[in-house]
């Protein structure tokens, strides 16, 4: 019970501070936080006369930007990591639920930079054919069987089409 509880509070932190940075990136991309922001400058700037362009007076705003810059970008980050999360999860869901997709395609972003390279390959390829085959006036339009080691495991599961040739038999 009691390791429950420390989850379930765990959780709870980990949900406020999602909340706070969620509300903080939102509210800060509203058209008020950046007429404050220009506004703080244009004081900075106004205060420049009266102490005669100190060094003080300079390092005020370098260290006020930076702070602010500072906490921003991981206020930022963390709010740009849970949507490109939940995008990537609606897209495996998606992918889940569309009968004849590559469930290979779920989960992408955690293959190898040169595991995408080939994949990429293989769509180009397959976009390249595409514009062809409208180049001649063909449809494009389809399940096309895409040979990929990748793949290959997929390929057999989904029966070819009458107009596709199965260049596995």
């Amino acid at each position: 019970m009691t390791n429950y509880l420390r989850e379930s509070h765990r959780r709870a932190d980990k949900g406020r501070f999602a909340h706070f940075a969620k509300a903080i990136a939102y509210a800060t991309g509203r058209p008020w936080a950046f007429a404050a922001a220009v506004s703080t400058v244009l004081i900075w700037l106004v205060t420049g006369p009266l102490f005669q362009f100190s060094d003080t007076w300079q390092l005020v705003i370098n260290t006020s930007t930076t702070i602010v810059t500072f906490i921003m970008v991981f206020l930022i980050q963390n709010t740009q990591n849970r949507d490109s999360q939940a995008m990537h999860l609606k897209m495996d869901e998606l992918i889940r639920a569309v009968r004849g997709a590559h469930t290979a395609m779920i989960d992408l972003e955690e293959l190898t930079d040169n595991e995408l390279f080939h994949i990429k390959k293989r769509y180009s390829a397959l976009a390249e054919n595409g514009r062809e085959q409208l180049r001649k006036g063909i449809k494009d339009t389809g399940t096309p069987a895409i040979e990929n080691q990748f793949f290959d495991s997929d390929a057999h599961e989904r029966p070819a089409k009458s107009s596709e040739k199965n260049p596995r038999t």
